[in-house]
């Protein structure tokens, strides 16, 4: 089954790694944190600046960021190990609750830190690119603006999602979050370092 000129099954295996990288659940917390003693009103303005400034900033980074790359002489393999290296210590920094968010200005909070880097941090950044480089652009866009259309979904529904599942359902669903994104990193370091020692042998 195809979707236009995408694979569903592509899209779904880019949809994932985008999604867990996102941290949906953590960032319900973080939201609310945010944006305590808001109006209905100012929390919905949030919610669409903060995907907006993601959704340009991660765009903005998949057509530019590799391009940098390449001039800098920066192999994919070489992209895998450290991107691999940087989603590890963020998974592993999401298993043990390590808090991100401080005080911030009502006005600016959509965009910073919201937007970025909480929802466009450095996972999702460098998600994107390894995906680029393995599925292309279209399932990689395609992902990424159906996860920002579904974070946004989230977000509107964020005082629901946390009486639904409490504090500390939020909070357990956040560390397995983690815990993927850390099998992910290891995959990405994995297929890294086989492409160097590969491309190492003689032929």
């Amino acid at each position: 089954m195809t979707l236009g000129r995408v694979d569903l099954h592509t899209l779904v295996l880019t949809c994932i790694p985008i999604f867990v990288a996102i941290e949906p659940f953590s960032n319900v917390t973080n939201f609310i944190s945010l944006t305590q003693g808001f109006t209905k009103k100012q929390r919905s303005k949030v919610v669409r600046v903060s995907i907006i400034t993601a959704s340009l900033a991660v765009t903005a980074f998949l057509f530019v960021g590799k391009g940098i790359f390449v001039t800098l002489g920066i192999s994919v393999p070489d992209f895998l190990v450290a991107g691999g290296i940087l989603l590890l210590v963020v998974a592993i920094l999401m298993m043990l609750g390590f808090e991100r968010i401080g005080h911030w200005p009502k006005e600016e909070v959509g965009v910073v830190p919201l937007g970025t880097p909480l929802i466009a941090g450095p996972a999702v950044l460098t998600t994107v690119l390894i995906l680029l480089d393995a599925h292309g652009i279209l399932p990689t866009v395609l992902a990424l603006l159906l996860n920002m259309a579904l974070m946004w979904g989230v977000l509107a529904k964020a005082d629901l999602i946390t009486q639904q599942l409490g504090g500390g359902g939020t909070r357990a669903l956040s560390r397995i979050m983690g815990l993927l994104l850390a099998a992910i990193a290891v995959m990405m370091m994995r297929r890294g370092l086989m492409e160097i020692v590969r491309a190492a042998m003689p032929a």
